[in-house]
Protein backbone atom coordinates (compact mmCIF):
# COMPACT_ATOMS: atom_id res chain seq x y z
CA UNK A 1 0.00 0.00 0.00
CA UNK A 2 1.17 3.55 -0.59
CA UNK A 3 1.99 5.77 1.59
CA UNK A 4 -0.13 8.54 0.78
CA UNK A 5 -3.18 5.70 0.69
CA UNK A 6 -2.32 5.05 4.76
CA UNK A 7 -1.61 8.09 5.69
CA UNK A 8 -5.15 9.35 4.37
CA UNK A 9 -6.69 5.95 5.73
CA UNK A 10 -5.57 7.00 9.39
CA UNK A 11 -7.08 10.68 8.80
CA UNK A 12 -10.67 8.95 7.93
CA UNK A 13 -9.68 6.79 11.00
CA UNK A 14 -9.49 10.39 13.36
CA UNK A 15 -12.01 11.74 11.21
CA UNK A 16 -14.46 8.92 12.43
CA UNK A 17 -14.18 9.94 16.01
CA UNK A 18 -14.89 13.53 15.67
CA UNK A 19 -18.17 11.84 14.17
CA UNK A 20 -18.76 9.83 16.76
CA UNK A 21 -18.54 12.73 19.41
CA UNK A 22 -20.66 15.07 17.23
CA UNK A 23 -23.30 12.94 16.18
CA UNK A 24 -24.41 12.58 20.57
CA UNK A 25 -23.53 16.46 20.53
CA UNK A 26 -27.35 18.14 21.82
CA UNK A 27 -26.84 20.87 18.95
CA UNK A 28 -26.66 18.71 16.04
CA UNK A 29 -29.09 16.36 17.08
CA UNK A 30 -31.35 19.27 17.24
CA UNK A 31 -30.32 20.41 13.71
CA UNK A 32 -31.63 17.53 11.47
CA UNK A 33 -30.16 18.89 8.34
CA UNK A 34 -26.56 18.85 9.72
CA UNK A 35 -27.48 15.46 11.44
CA UNK A 36 -28.38 13.46 8.13
CA UNK A 37 -25.22 14.86 6.40
CA UNK A 38 -23.16 14.22 9.25
CA UNK A 39 -24.91 10.42 9.87
CA UNK A 40 -24.17 10.10 6.04
CA UNK A 41 -20.57 10.77 6.18
CA UNK A 42 -20.29 8.58 9.14
CA UNK A 43 -21.40 5.67 7.26
CA UNK A 44 -18.76 6.57 4.60
CA UNK A 45 -16.32 7.03 6.90
CA UNK A 46 -17.30 3.64 9.16
CA UNK A 47 -17.06 1.87 5.83
CA UNK A 48 -13.52 2.42 5.14
CA UNK A 49 -12.46 2.15 8.95
CA UNK A 50 -13.89 -1.07 8.65
CA UNK A 51 -11.72 -2.36 5.55
CA UNK A 52 -8.99 -0.78 6.51
CA UNK A 53 -8.66 -2.60 10.20
CA UNK A 54 -9.09 -5.93 7.74
CA UNK A 55 -6.10 -4.91 5.82
CA UNK A 56 -4.09 -4.02 8.91
CA UNK A 57 -5.37 -7.41 10.13
CA UNK A 58 -4.34 -9.42 7.24
CA UNK A 59 -0.75 -7.26 6.90
CA UNK A 60 -0.11 -8.90 10.79
CA UNK A 61 -1.20 -12.18 9.80
CA UNK A 62 1.59 -11.84 6.54
CA UNK A 63 4.17 -11.21 9.34
CA UNK A 64 3.56 -14.02 11.53
CA UNK A 65 2.91 -16.53 8.37
CA UNK A 66 6.31 -15.14 7.07
CA UNK A 67 7.93 -15.73 10.31
CA UNK A 68 6.02 -19.40 10.40
CA UNK A 69 7.33 -19.89 6.68
CA UNK A 70 11.24 -19.55 7.49
CA UNK A 71 10.37 -22.19 10.43
CA UNK A 72 12.99 -25.18 9.90
CA UNK A 73 10.36 -27.54 10.23
CA UNK A 74 9.13 -28.18 6.55
CA UNK A 75 5.87 -28.98 7.81
CA UNK A 76 5.50 -25.48 9.35
CA UNK A 77 6.92 -23.70 6.68
CA UNK A 78 4.27 -25.16 4.03
CA UNK A 79 1.79 -24.20 6.15
CA UNK A 80 3.75 -20.81 6.82
CA UNK A 81 3.69 -20.61 2.64
CA UNK A 82 0.15 -21.04 2.13
CA UNK A 83 -0.63 -18.39 4.71
CA UNK A 84 1.38 -16.06 2.87
CA UNK A 85 0.12 -16.60 -0.73
CA UNK A 86 -3.18 -15.81 0.96
CA UNK A 87 -2.80 -13.03 2.98
CA UNK A 88 -1.19 -11.37 -0.06
CA UNK A 89 -4.10 -11.96 -2.23
CA UNK A 90 -6.44 -10.62 0.53
CA UNK A 91 -4.64 -7.59 0.88
CA UNK A 92 -4.41 -6.82 -2.71
CA UNK A 93 -7.96 -7.10 -2.96
CA UNK A 94 -8.80 -5.16 0.07
CA UNK A 95 -6.09 -2.38 -1.09
CA UNK A 96 -8.11 -1.79 -4.31
CA UNK A 97 -11.61 -1.86 -2.40
CA UNK A 98 -9.83 0.70 0.33
CA UNK A 99 -8.53 3.10 -2.79
CA UNK A 100 -12.15 2.60 -4.56
CA UNK A 101 -13.90 3.74 -1.55
CA UNK A 102 -11.00 6.78 -1.00
CA UNK A 103 -12.31 8.44 -4.20
CA UNK A 104 -14.31 11.52 -4.17
CA UNK A 105 -17.78 10.87 -4.56
CA UNK A 106 -19.58 12.15 -7.60
CA UNK A 107 -23.00 13.73 -6.78
CA UNK A 108 -24.57 12.27 -10.04
CA UNK A 109 -23.35 8.31 -9.53
CA UNK A 110 -26.60 7.80 -7.65
CA UNK A 111 -28.93 9.52 -9.71
CA UNK A 112 -30.87 7.35 -12.61
CA UNK A 113 -29.32 8.36 -15.83
CA UNK A 114 -30.73 8.54 -19.35
CA UNK A 115 -29.14 5.89 -21.89
CA UNK A 116 -29.34 6.79 -25.42
CA UNK A 117 -28.37 4.37 -28.08
CA UNK A 118 -27.90 5.63 -31.81
CA UNK A 119 -27.15 3.49 -35.12
CA UNK A 120 -24.08 4.68 -36.99
CA UNK A 121 -22.00 3.74 -40.02
CA UNK A 122 -23.41 0.03 -41.27
CA UNK A 123 -27.14 0.49 -42.06
CA UNK A 124 -29.19 -2.35 -40.96
CA UNK A 125 -26.93 -4.14 -39.26
CA UNK A 126 -26.17 -1.03 -37.27
CA UNK A 127 -29.48 -0.72 -36.06
CA UNK A 128 -29.16 -4.49 -35.58
CA UNK A 129 -25.84 -3.53 -33.20
CA UNK A 130 -28.31 -0.97 -32.07
CA UNK A 131 -30.78 -3.18 -30.85
CA UNK A 132 -28.54 -5.53 -29.34
CA UNK A 133 -26.96 -3.00 -27.06
CA UNK A 134 -30.50 -2.36 -25.28
CA UNK A 135 -30.93 -5.67 -24.85
CA UNK A 136 -27.63 -6.25 -23.06
CA UNK A 137 -28.03 -2.92 -21.24
CA UNK A 138 -31.35 -3.96 -20.01
CA UNK A 139 -30.15 -7.41 -19.20
CA UNK A 140 -27.02 -5.79 -16.89
CA UNK A 141 -29.62 -3.37 -15.36
CA UNK A 142 -31.98 -6.21 -14.63
CA UNK A 143 -28.83 -7.99 -13.14
CA UNK A 144 -28.44 -5.48 -10.63
CA UNK A 145 -31.39 -4.77 -9.37
CA UNK A 146 -32.10 -1.28 -12.04
CA UNK A 147 -35.60 -0.79 -13.53
CA UNK A 148 -35.76 0.28 -16.78
CA UNK A 149 -38.19 2.83 -18.73
CA UNK A 150 -38.47 3.24 -22.45
CA UNK A 151 -38.63 6.82 -23.19
CA UNK A 152 -38.56 7.45 -26.72
CA UNK A 153 -37.85 4.61 -29.61
CA UNK A 154 -37.54 4.53 -33.55
CA UNK A 155 -37.73 1.04 -34.71
CA UNK A 156 -35.40 -0.01 -37.72
CA UNK A 157 -37.08 -2.08 -40.56
CA UNK A 158 -35.11 -4.67 -40.48
CA UNK A 159 -35.33 -5.08 -36.68
CA UNK A 160 -32.86 -2.82 -33.84
CA UNK A 161 -33.49 0.32 -33.52
CA UNK A 162 -32.54 3.54 -35.48
CA UNK A 163 -32.47 5.20 -32.08
CA UNK A 164 -33.62 4.49 -28.48
CA UNK A 165 -33.51 6.45 -24.90
CA UNK A 166 -34.20 4.67 -21.50
CA UNK A 167 -34.06 5.63 -18.53
CA UNK A 168 -32.60 3.92 -15.76
CA UNK A 169 -33.26 3.75 -12.51
CA UNK A 170 -31.81 2.26 -9.55
CA UNK A 171 -28.47 2.54 -6.97
CA UNK A 172 -25.72 3.88 -8.29
CA UNK A 173 -27.38 3.75 -11.83
CA UNK A 174 -25.23 6.51 -13.30
CA UNK A 175 -21.65 5.34 -11.59
CA UNK A 176 -22.45 2.07 -12.82
CA UNK A 177 -23.28 2.82 -16.93
CA UNK A 178 -21.30 6.81 -17.06
CA UNK A 179 -18.61 5.24 -18.52
CA UNK A 180 -20.09 3.75 -21.33
CA UNK A 181 -20.39 7.04 -23.31
CA UNK A 182 -18.67 6.95 -26.63
CA UNK A 183 -18.58 4.66 -30.00
CA UNK A 184 -19.21 0.96 -29.87
CA UNK A 185 -17.30 -1.19 -32.81
CA UNK A 186 -19.16 -4.49 -33.86
CA UNK A 187 -17.18 -7.02 -36.22
CA UNK A 188 -19.55 -9.78 -37.22
CA UNK A 189 -21.45 -11.78 -40.41
CA UNK A 190 -24.84 -9.45 -40.38
CA UNK A 191 -27.28 -11.54 -40.93
CA UNK A 192 -27.90 -9.98 -44.62
CA UNK A 193 -24.38 -10.82 -46.18
CA UNK A 194 -25.19 -13.90 -48.02
CA UNK A 195 -21.06 -14.49 -48.76
CA UNK A 196 -20.31 -15.05 -44.96
CA UNK A 197 -18.06 -11.75 -44.95
CA UNK A 198 -17.30 -10.10 -41.80
CA UNK A 199 -18.30 -7.28 -41.34
CA UNK A 200 -17.90 -3.56 -39.32
CA UNK A 201 -20.54 -1.30 -38.01
CA UNK A 202 -20.66 1.22 -35.24
CA UNK A 203 -23.47 3.02 -33.05
CA UNK A 204 -22.56 5.64 -30.37
CA UNK A 205 -24.06 5.18 -26.83
CA UNK A 206 -24.64 8.11 -24.56
CA UNK A 207 -25.33 8.42 -21.02
CA UNK A 208 -26.34 11.50 -18.85
CA UNK A 209 -27.46 11.79 -15.25
CA UNK A 210 -30.84 12.64 -14.62
CA UNK A 211 -30.84 16.18 -13.41
CA UNK A 212 -31.16 17.48 -9.87
CA UNK A 213 -34.68 19.27 -9.93
CA UNK A 214 -32.72 22.06 -7.79
CA UNK A 215 -29.65 22.33 -10.14
CA UNK A 216 -31.16 21.35 -13.65
CA UNK A 217 -30.72 24.07 -15.84
CA UNK A 218 -33.85 26.18 -16.24
CA UNK A 219 -35.86 26.33 -19.70
CA UNK A 220 -37.10 29.43 -20.86
CA UNK A 221 -40.43 28.36 -22.13
CA UNK A 222 -39.99 31.02 -25.35
CA UNK A 223 -36.68 29.13 -26.49
CA UNK A 224 -38.57 25.63 -26.92
CA UNK A 225 -40.94 24.32 -29.29
CA UNK A 226 -43.13 21.51 -28.52
CA UNK A 227 -44.75 19.23 -31.79
CA UNK A 228 -46.94 16.23 -30.73
CA UNK A 229 -47.09 13.54 -33.03
CA UNK A 230 -48.00 9.72 -33.71
CA UNK A 231 -46.14 7.01 -31.52
CA UNK A 232 -44.04 5.07 -34.15
CA UNK A 233 -42.94 1.86 -31.37
CA UNK A 234 -45.17 -0.46 -29.71
CA UNK A 235 -47.94 -0.20 -27.38
CA UNK A 236 -51.31 -1.01 -28.76
CA UNK A 237 -54.23 0.41 -30.23
CA UNK A 238 -54.17 3.57 -27.73
CA UNK A 239 -51.02 4.59 -28.45
CA UNK A 240 -50.86 3.98 -32.59
CA UNK A 241 -54.74 6.34 -32.44
CA UNK A 242 -53.80 9.26 -30.31
CA UNK A 243 -50.87 12.34 -30.96
CA UNK A 244 -49.55 11.42 -27.27
CA UNK A 245 -46.20 11.33 -28.68
CA UNK A 246 -44.31 14.97 -27.60
CA UNK A 247 -41.03 15.93 -29.22
CA UNK A 248 -39.93 19.52 -27.87
CA UNK A 249 -36.25 21.28 -29.10
CA UNK A 250 -34.57 23.50 -27.60
CA UNK A 251 -34.09 26.62 -30.28
CA UNK A 252 -30.90 28.02 -29.16
CA UNK A 253 -29.00 25.20 -29.91
CA UNK A 254 -31.31 22.88 -31.84
CA UNK A 255 -30.81 20.17 -29.62
CA UNK A 256 -34.13 17.74 -29.31
CA UNK A 257 -35.82 15.43 -27.10
CA UNK A 258 -38.91 13.06 -27.23
CA UNK A 259 -41.12 10.68 -25.31
CA UNK A 260 -43.30 8.15 -26.95
CA UNK A 261 -43.95 5.92 -24.12
CA UNK A 262 -46.67 6.95 -22.10
CA UNK A 263 -50.35 7.46 -22.96
CA UNK A 264 -50.25 10.91 -21.05
CA UNK A 265 -49.52 13.54 -23.60
CA UNK A 266 -48.98 15.89 -20.21
CA UNK A 267 -46.98 12.72 -18.70
CA UNK A 268 -44.54 12.44 -22.07
CA UNK A 269 -44.12 16.27 -22.23
CA UNK A 270 -42.41 15.74 -18.44
CA UNK A 271 -40.10 13.54 -19.38
CA UNK A 272 -39.34 15.02 -23.12
CA UNK A 273 -38.50 18.17 -21.13
CA UNK A 274 -36.31 15.80 -17.90
CA UNK A 275 -34.33 14.60 -21.65
CA UNK A 276 -33.98 17.80 -22.30
CA UNK A 277 -32.47 18.59 -19.54
CA UNK A 278 -30.23 16.16 -19.30
CA UNK A 279 -29.00 16.73 -22.65
CA UNK A 280 -28.16 20.70 -22.15
CA UNK A 281 -26.23 19.14 -18.91
CA UNK A 282 -24.38 17.20 -21.31
CA UNK A 283 -23.35 19.60 -23.48
CA UNK A 284 -22.02 22.22 -20.94
CA UNK A 285 -20.29 18.85 -19.47
CA UNK A 286 -18.71 17.87 -22.96
CA UNK A 287 -17.47 21.29 -23.80
CA UNK A 288 -16.36 21.96 -20.19
CA UNK A 289 -13.92 18.01 -20.84
CA UNK A 290 -12.96 19.36 -23.64
CA UNK A 291 -10.89 22.02 -22.40
CA UNK A 292 -9.59 19.76 -19.31
CA UNK A 293 -8.46 17.34 -22.21
CA UNK A 294 -6.58 20.07 -23.81
CA UNK A 295 -4.22 20.52 -20.82
CA UNK A 296 -4.91 16.61 -20.01
CA UNK A 297 -6.22 13.68 -21.62
CA UNK A 298 -7.53 11.10 -19.33
CA UNK A 299 -7.35 7.24 -19.41
CA UNK A 300 -11.26 7.02 -19.73
CA UNK A 301 -11.46 10.12 -22.24
CA UNK A 302 -14.25 12.77 -22.15
CA UNK A 303 -16.60 10.27 -22.81
CA UNK A 304 -18.01 11.94 -26.67
CA UNK A 305 -19.83 10.15 -29.17
CA UNK A 306 -16.45 10.55 -31.41
CA UNK A 307 -14.75 8.39 -28.57
CA UNK A 308 -13.79 4.77 -29.67
CA UNK A 309 -14.26 2.94 -27.08
CA UNK A 310 -15.02 -0.61 -27.54
CA UNK A 311 -14.96 -3.27 -30.36
CA UNK A 312 -17.37 -6.66 -29.99
CA UNK A 313 -15.90 -9.08 -32.28
CA UNK A 314 -18.06 -11.67 -32.59
CA UNK A 315 -16.06 -14.21 -35.00
CA UNK A 316 -12.83 -14.13 -31.89
CA UNK A 317 -15.88 -14.06 -29.35
CA UNK A 318 -13.34 -10.98 -27.96
CA UNK A 319 -14.47 -7.84 -26.46
CA UNK A 320 -12.02 -5.60 -26.22
CA UNK A 321 -12.38 -1.95 -24.16
CA UNK A 322 -9.84 0.11 -25.78
CA UNK A 323 -9.76 2.95 -23.20
CA UNK A 324 -7.75 0.32 -20.39
CA UNK A 325 -6.58 -2.42 -22.69
CA UNK A 326 -9.37 -4.81 -21.52
CA UNK A 327 -9.75 -8.07 -23.47
CA UNK A 328 -12.07 -10.33 -22.40
CA UNK A 329 -12.77 -13.61 -24.52
CA UNK A 330 -16.56 -14.19 -23.00
CA UNK A 331 -18.58 -11.45 -25.42
CA UNK A 332 -21.85 -13.92 -25.92
CA UNK A 333 -21.91 -14.22 -21.84
CA UNK A 334 -21.28 -9.84 -21.93
CA UNK A 335 -23.92 -9.51 -24.69
CA UNK A 336 -26.84 -11.42 -22.13
CA UNK A 337 -25.72 -8.39 -19.65
CA UNK A 338 -22.56 -10.36 -18.02
CA UNK A 339 -21.12 -6.34 -17.95
CA UNK A 340 -19.96 -6.23 -14.46
CA UNK A 341 -16.29 -7.39 -15.06
CA UNK A 342 -16.25 -4.39 -17.69
CA UNK A 343 -17.77 -2.09 -15.17
CA UNK A 344 -15.40 -2.84 -12.66
CA UNK A 345 -12.71 -2.68 -14.03
CA UNK A 346 -13.78 1.09 -15.67
CA UNK A 347 -14.04 1.94 -12.60
CA UNK A 348 -10.99 0.67 -10.96
CA UNK A 349 -9.21 2.43 -13.73
CA UNK A 350 -11.18 5.73 -13.08
CA UNK A 351 -10.03 5.81 -9.45
CA UNK A 352 -6.08 5.48 -10.66
CA UNK A 353 -6.33 8.15 -12.50
CA UNK A 354 -8.00 9.79 -9.57
CA UNK A 355 -5.87 9.22 -6.99
CA UNK A 356 -2.67 9.98 -9.01
CA UNK A 357 -4.74 13.14 -8.86
CA UNK A 358 -5.08 13.63 -5.20
CA UNK A 359 -1.83 12.00 -4.45
CA UNK A 360 0.09 14.93 -7.31
CA UNK A 361 -2.03 17.56 -5.22
CA UNK A 362 -0.79 16.32 -1.85
CA UNK A 363 2.71 16.11 -2.51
Amino acid sequence: MKPFIRQTLERHRLRLHELDALLSAIDVVEDMDRFRRLTREHADAQGIADAYSRFLQREADLAEANRLAADPDPEMAAMGADEVTAAQADMAELDQQLQLLLLPKDPDDDRPAFLEIRAGTGGDESALFAGDLARMYTRYADTVGMRVELISESPAELGGYKEVVFRIVGHGAYGKLRFESGGHRVQRVPVTETQGRIHTSACTVAVMPEPDEAQAIQLNPAELRIDTFRASGAGGQHINKTDSAVRVTHLPTGITAECQDGRSQHSNKAKALQVLQARLQEKDRSERAAKDAALRKGLIGSGDRSDRIRTYNFPQGRLTDHRINLTLYKLLQVMEGDLGDVVHALQVARGAELLAELESLMA
